[in-house]
């Protein structure tokens, strides 16, 4: 294990079910583990106010890069997409689980670590003692319509999702764009619009995108010198794998999620009004009887953990709390 910083986090490569994970931890090594997972386009990064939190609170704090992202490998070009289903991902975490040497971890996730986080409690609630979610809620299985296909006839082909599936359309975007500039857009997103990226392009490269109080310079130099590193590929295919994920996942229409669980969101996230984000919201412990309660915070956009990291530190661990 590397040194660790002035920040007490320190970082390893793990090898787990076929891929090596970098691993970001930090806290006692014998604590009870958080498992951290973050979303697009993040890194294990996204955690860097959580994990200094959690360690004083005597919790050892895990946050990999995952498939694909940053110092974390990504399957052969010529696998595609098919190896980021859910089903690839949560084995991933199942055995970066297992190692650690612990049979069950709190999980705290965002965003597509959100989405991975549910299916992890649907597929495997053994390993997982309790869930907090930003962002993205528990979505329930339809099954008679993927879930791009669901997203494109409620918002239209240049929907941001469904303007991702096209293999190397959006890589080819954000190269005309510059790597910087991308994160700046996706960073300051701080409105509950849908997000559209039109065919005719998203802005010009002379673009100035201001960066909001919460994201520092250190902080956009460190995630766009990563994204520069592996591209973005590896986090799109997570969308370009969802609808395969869907096909993969129909044995668990209409399961329930028996995990405890909270949900914590901004009503500035782009996911705010999406339909299935207000079922939640409104009936969610129909599908999730353990859920604890629906946390909604003001004026708080979609990095919700980066841009109010004191409130949702405690947010966290005072719920993690009741489950040890």
């Amino acid at each position: 294990m590397a040194a660790a910083g002035d920040d007490g986090i320190t970082h390893r490569v793990v090898e787990v079910n076929g891929v090596r994970l970098h691993v970001a931890e930090a806290g006692p090594a014998g604590g009870p583990v958080a498992l951290l997972l973050h979303g697009f386009p993040e890194l294990w990064y996204t955690w860097r106010h959580q994990m200094p939190a959690l360690a004083a609170a005597g919790y050892r704090a895990v946050a990999p890069d995952l498939r694909g992202y940053g110092g974390s490998d990504a399957p052969a070009p010529a696998a595609g997409a098919q190896q980021y289903t859910a089903l690839h991902v949560v084995g991933d975490l199942v055995a970066l689980v297992d190692s650690l040497g612990h049979d069950r971890v709190f999980v705290v996730a965002h965003d597509w670590g959100a989405i991975l986080a549910w299916y992890l409690c649907q597929f495997r609630p053994d390993k997982v003692i309790s869930l907090a979610a930003l962002s993205v809620p528990y979505v329930r299985r339809d099954p008679a319509l993927a879930p791009v296909d669901a997203l494109r006839s409620l918002y239209g082909d240049e929907y941001y999702i469904c303007r991702f599936q096209e293999p190397g359309a959006m890589e080819a975007e954000f190269a005309r764009l510059g790597t910087e500039l991308v994160l700046r857009k996706f960073l300051s997103l701080r409105t509950a619009d849908p997000l559209f990226i039109p065919y005719s392009g998203w802005g010009s490269p002379d673009d100035e995108v201001p960066l909001p109080s919460w994201i520092s310079d250190e902080d956009i130099k460190y995630y766009t010198s990563e994204f520069e590193k592996t591209g973005f590929t590896g986090g799109l295919n997570y969308y370009r794998a969802w609808d395969k994920t869907w096909e993969l996942t129909a044995p668990w229409s209409g399961a329930k999620i028996n995990v405890p669980a909270k949900f914590i969101i901004g009503d500035l996230d782009l996911t705010y009004r999406i339909p299935t984000t207000q079922e939640f919201i409104c009936k969610g412990d129909e599908f999730v009887p353990l859920l604890e309660d629906v946390v909604i915070m003001k004026d708080v956009g979609h990095f919700i953990n980066e841009e109010k990291p004191n409130e949702i530190n405690e947010l966290i661990i005072n719920f993690i709390k009741k489950f040890e």
